[in-house]
């Protein structure tokens, strides 16, 4: 019988659950990103929302269709990816938030680009496992 998880568990499987967050987007070396695992990424009701270069809100089935026009096959962004290059993880018993940046690259419309941003999660812990609650960005390019 194991015991009660330790913050280095807690922080481990919430730096796993971020890595997934940013593999759904993944679409390099003609991969289709899976955007539906987003679905188990998050709570029911969960919100991802982001405030520049333009605001919006979706909840993540409104979030999960708007990125499969544009990142599936045929969509305008090919070869994309984004990646955490920083971030601190503050645990409160059954809550946390994780602040990070990371960075994007890909092509829209077949011209190169490259990016970041900054991005704050939101997690809870369900009887199922960590999941997120919330993501808000704001991109700088």
């Amino acid at each position: 019988m194991s015991g009660p998880d330790t913050t280095a568990d807690t922080t481990a499987e919430i730096t796993a659950l971020t890595g997934a967050f940013f593999a759904a987007f993944d679409s390099r070396e003609g991969r289709v990103p899976p955007l539906e695992m987003l679905r188990e990424l998050f709570v029911p009701g969960g919100l991802l929302v982001v405030t520049a270069p333009a605001y919006a809100c979706w909840g993540v089935e409104e979030f999960v269709e708007s990125r499969r026009a544009v990142l599936l096959p045929g969509g305008r962004v090919t070869e994309f990816a984004e990646w955490e290059t920083g971030g601190r993880t503050e645990l409160f018993g059954g809550i946390a938030s994780r602040f990070a940046e990371y960075a994007k690259s890909g092509r829209l419309d077949g011209d190169p680009f490259t990016g970041g941003g900054a991005i704050a999660f939101q997690y809870v812990r369900t009887p199922e496992g960590w999941r997120i609650t919330s993501a808000v960005w704001h991109d700088h390019a």
